[in-house]
């Protein structure tokens, strides 16, 4: 068999490698790893030949095949009720490319999209997925994983604050705020934890439809968090999520109040439209306030930056992808500001994140979901064979190929709803 196609003779074609992949590594050690992992041709002759997706819960899962053998895999949340018909749009966009101009495919189908919804939301939060697996699938063909292909690494392990989910409960009092803070921490491990402070059956707020918490409220919210400060000591991080549903004025209120029990953030008190609206909150009060997970693309961090956000969150699953989630933490740099992201998506969303995590110097702490632990689906539905998936509160960084999570689609047919398209 000739081998004018295999990768070794690829390795000598210096400048089309520069053209073709965001490669950050070369010569011997580069060499190597491409030299490991046969393919059915050059990588330079790698092409997207289909894609398929399907809807789990608030996930859209999308698989980007090729013609050697080889598929990536990316997830979008939120934003993707009824976004099989866009992903498959996009996908027919695809086909015949190769997954390594990533970067060039991401603008394609944004600039793309500058009047049919390309700022923000649906459109936005399926090209998240697409990117994604766009990583996964060049990672794979050419044996590195996504943090070397953004750059390298500045750690091994990802530090993640559990979201202790207590929201499920109706109305939690103290107590059961102080008793799921200590499971967590017993039974799971964790050192960092995420609480929600807003209530709508609080018998104290005003009416639905007003943003302005009653004493009642600020007192509630108050002992909730004294609660749980008082049962893990002062070593552990406490983070608190309001999920942009007050007002200004209750927002500088509870900031104030709060500052006694040394928050790791107060995540959107107020909603995140009105950048402008956050600069004389964080300059009024010493706990920091944190917001970004429902802002789109580097432009809508950029206003946040601009109005003295103190820590930002994207969610990565839905503000761009990969790339644009790397490009918000660098911006965020700049400021000196921590990155934060947000990540309510699956084990293999987690793990994609955690890339980027680390791969830039100002990661700070990334969300994990305490469904993880309680719900057997989310275990299902991924293949990891890595051991396990967190540890004394630290994600370790596959090293694998691409995310290093793949996914099980004869385990997800179980959990599709509907008669919407399902990886077919």
């Amino acid at each position: 068999m000739a081998n004018s196609n295999s990768r070794r003779s690829f390795i000598t074609k210096a400048t089309m490698v520069a053209a073709a992949a965001p490669l950050v590594t070369f010569g011997q050690g580069y060499q190597n790893a491409v030299d490991k992992n046969e393919k059915l041709s050059a990588p330079s002759d790698l092409k997207i030949t289909d894609i398929q997706c399907g809807i789990i819960g608030g996930s859209l899962f999308v698989k980007i095949f090729s013609d050697q053998d080889i598929y990536g895999c990316g997830e979008g949340v939120d934003a993707i009720r009824g976004a099989e018909s866009l992903a498959l749009g996009f996908g027919r966009r695809l086909r015949g490319q190769s997954p390594f101009n990533m970067h060039k495919i991401f603008e394609d189908i944004r600039r793309g999209g500058h009047f049919g919804g390309g700022q923000s939301g649906m459109y936005v939060a399926v090209l998240s997925a697409i990117e994604t697996a766009l990583w996964d699938l060049t990672g794979k063909a050419l044996g590195l994983p996504i943090y070397q292909l953004l750059g390298g690494k500045f750690r091994d392990k990802v530090r993640v604050y559990c979201d202790t989910a207590l929201y499920r409960v109706r109305f939690p009092s103290p107590e059961d705020f102080a008793t799921a803070a200590k499971d967590a921490i017993n039974n799971w491990g964790f050192n960092a934890l995420k609480f929600d402070i807003d209530y709508a059956s609080d018998p104290d707020k005003y009416d639905r439809y007003n943003w302005t918490a009653s004493p009642g409220e600020i007192i509630r919210m108050y002992d909730q968090l004294a609660a749980v400060r008082e049962a893990v000591g002062p070593k552990i991080d406490l983070c608190v999520d309001m999920h942009g549903r007050y007002d200004h004025v209750t927002a500088q209120t509870i900031a104030k109040k709060v500052e006694d029990l040394n928050l790791t953030w107060l995540e959107e008190p107020i909603p995140a439209e009105n950048y402008d609206a956050f600069k004389t909150l964080t300059e009024e009060t010493s706990t920091p306030i944190s917001a970004g997970e429902n802002v789109y693309l580097g432009h809508g961090f950029l206003q946040l930056l601009n109005n003295g956000v103190d820590i930002i969150m994207p969610d990565l699953q839905k503000c761009g992808g990969l790339g644009e989630g790397q490009r918000i933490a660098n911006l965020a740099n700049l400021y000196y500001v921590p990155f934060s992201p947000h990540m309510v998506a699956s084990f293999l969303g987690a793990m994609a994140c955690a890339h980027v995590c680390a791969s830039v110097p100002n990661f700070h702490l990334m969300e994990w979901q305490s469904y993880f632990h309680t719900n057997e689906m989310y275990k299902k539905i991924v293949i990891y064979d890595e051991g396990d998936w967190v540890k004394d509160s630290f994600v370790t960084v596959s090293n694998k190929p691409g995310i290093g999570v793949d996914l099980n689609i004869e385990a997800m047919k179980e959990y599709k709803r509907g008669d919407a398209p399902f990886f077919e």
